[in-house]
C-alpha cells in the first residue's frame, strides 16, 4: 500500500503549518512505501543543504521502519548499527524522518524534514505524519 498524492499533499500542508507555528523554515519531503519521492516543499529561505537531508531522512525512516532518530541511537560507536549511515547511498541518522501509516496501521510512506534543530525537525515531521490516519 502506498501513500497517494492527495495524502502526501496533506502531510506537506500539516508539516508546513507546524513549521510556521514554530517559526522555522523547512524542507519537507514525502516518500511512498518504496521510498520514491511523492511530494516536496522548500519553504522560502530554507537552507539549500537541507533539501537532500530531508529526502534522506524520509528514506532512512522507511528503509528501516523506524524514525531516523532511532537509527542514530543504534549507530553510535559500539552500537549494533555503527556506520550504517554509509549504506544505501547515505542515510541520515538524526531526528526528522518519521513513518506515515494509514488508519489500519500499515506503513504507506515516510516524511522527512530538515531546516532547523533536530528537535524542531522531528516535531514538524510528526505533525505531517499525524495528518494521515
Amino acid at each position: 500500500m502506498n501513500i497517494t498524492l492527495e495524502q502526501a499533499e496533506a502531510v506537506i500542508a500539516a508539516a508546513k503549518a507546524k513549521a510556521i507555528e514554530t517559526k522555522t523554515l523547512m524542507n519537507i519531503a514525502v516518500v511512498d512505501s518504496g521510498t520514491n519521492l511523492i511530494a516536496f516543499a522548500h519553504m522560502d529561505e530554507a537552507w539549500l543543504g537541507s533539501i537532500d537531508i530531508s529526502q534522506k531522512k524520509a528514506r532512512t525512516a522507511r528503509y528501516f521502519n523506524m524514525p531516523s532518530g532511532e537509527i542514530g541511537k543504534l549507530s553510535q560507536p559500539g552500537g549494533p548499527l555503527y556506520n550504517i549511515e554509509h549504506s544505501n547511498g547515505g542515510l541520515i541518522s538524526f531526528p526528522g524522518g518519521v513513518l506515515i501509516k494509514n488508519a489500519g496501521g500499515e506503513i504507506i510512506g515516510a516524511v522527512g524534514v530538515s531546516g532547523d534543530s533536530v528537535e524542531n525537525d522531528h516535531i514538524v515531521a510528526q505533525a505531517g505524519a499525524d495528518a494521515i490516519n
